[in-house]
């Protein structure tokens, strides 16, 4: 009975260090990667993340985006630090602490590079459900492809109340909108604010300009957000769920669900 007893402890505590080896510390400074990782199957694996993070309020806090905290990162002794490739490669190198490895990824550029750090992060994090990135890349495609879009001019708008920001063809949302058969009419953008002296200065001016069929806005708060582009006329306004849209990875194809609904819908009216 004593060696039973002996030989479940030895196995417990054999489990215990694979588990540990196979969660190495994390911490994720974008809350994009914060949902990668936990749709991955590694959330518990995050120890701090950035400023910006709802997705695990109760975790230490380790600086921005743009500006991680090195000393805050440095307490959390993390064996991985995971960053946006918007943030700056110098300042990002110098907030990470020796013995730590340093990554930072896309998915804000394209659907593919989307696919790309969903399957290098899985890697990186030694993913236990890796294959989930095979029916992401499946499922999107498929989906865009029957949303029954038939090549209607889209803008694309998020904060329509303060600054708003117009997303074309060489951001993430409008590849993943032309890949949805829309024609995304800002070909040539990435993003545009849209503000006094800049080239477009207000929304009537970027409307005029574009023509428009239909405007989609990408909302995280009340209706009243985009009530300004509600005054305007010879277009169609859709209203987006954000939370869908704007984080790239695995809940696009619950936005793209949410097209098809609407565009279907369009069609019977």
């Amino acid at each position: 009975m004593r060696y039973v007893s002996r030989w479940i402890a030895v196995w417990l505590l054999a489990m215990a260090s694979v588990q540990a080896a196979e969660c190495p510390r994390i911490v994720s400074q974008s809350p994009y990667l914060t949902l990668a990782i936990e749709w991955l199957g590694q959330g518990e694996c995050i120890v701090g993340v950035s400023r910006y993070d709802t997705f695990k309020p109760a975790l230490p806090r380790t600086g921005g985006v743009m500006d991680p905290d090195a000393k805050a990162i440095a307490a959390l002794k993390p064996a991985l630090v995971i960053g946006s490739d918007m943030t700056d490669e110098a300042v990002f190198a110098a907030a990470v602490p020796k013995g730590a490895k340093a990554v930072r990824m896309g998915g804000f550029n394209s659907m593919f590079e989307v696919e790309s750090m969903l399957e290098d992060l899985s890697l990186l994090i030694q993913s236990p459900e890796g294959g989930k990135v095979s029916s992401f890349r499946r499922g999107w495609f498929t989906r865009a492809k029957n949303t029954g879009a038939r090549g209607e001019r889209v803008l694309l708008l998020t904060a329509c109340s303060g600054t708003p920001y117009s997303y074309g063809r060489k951001h993430v949302l409008g590849d993943l909108f032309y890949a949805a058969g829309f024609n995304v009419v800002e070909e040539d953008v990435r993003v545009r604010a849209v503000r006094a002296g800049e080239a477009v200065p207000d929304l009537a001016a970027l409307i005029a300009k574009t023509q428009p069929d239909i405007v989609f806005t990408f909302n995280r708060a009340a209706d009243t957000e985009c009530q300004v582009v509600l005054e305007a006329k010879g277009f169609k306004l859709i209203a987006l769920d954000g939370d869908k849209f704007l984080n790239p990875g695995h809940r696009m194809i619950d936005g793209l669900d949410d097209v098809t609904r609407i565009m279907r819908a369009q069609r019977t009216q």
